[in-house]
């Protein structure tokens, strides 16, 4: 599935099944807490703390929440993920061409 049949697929979904978009600040704060619900999962997996009882475990289906919520509020705010995604990566590969190959701390 490329990213615009994404965007596609999130927009049918919300059509059949989310009655509408919810609005954009709404969309921001539950990418905030699905973006905690990440971070819970990564600090308990590779960090100090321990998992507690009942704690969600299952980083690919939070990470695919994070994708979900991020592509919602792409769609109603008119982006196109798939070109920014391109043109973001062309900006990266010439702004930072050898800065990690010549970052010292790597």
């Amino acid at each position: 599935m490329t990213i615009t049949e994404a965007q596609q697929a999130v927009d049918q979904w919300i059509k059949i099944h989310g009655v509408r978009y919810f609005n954009e600040l709404t969309n921001m704060a539950i990418l905030t807490e699905e973006v905690g619900e990440v971070a819970r999962i990564i600090s308990r997996k590779y960090g100090e703390q321990s998992f507690k009882e009942g704690d969600k475990n299952d980083l690919g289906q939070e990470l695919a929440d994070v994708l979900f919520v991020l592509i919602c509020l792409a769609n109603q705010t008119g982006v196109d993920l798939q070109k920014q995604l391109e043109l973001n990566m062309e900006r990266k590969g010439k702004r930072d061409h050898d800065r990690h190959h010549n970052n010292s701390k790597l």
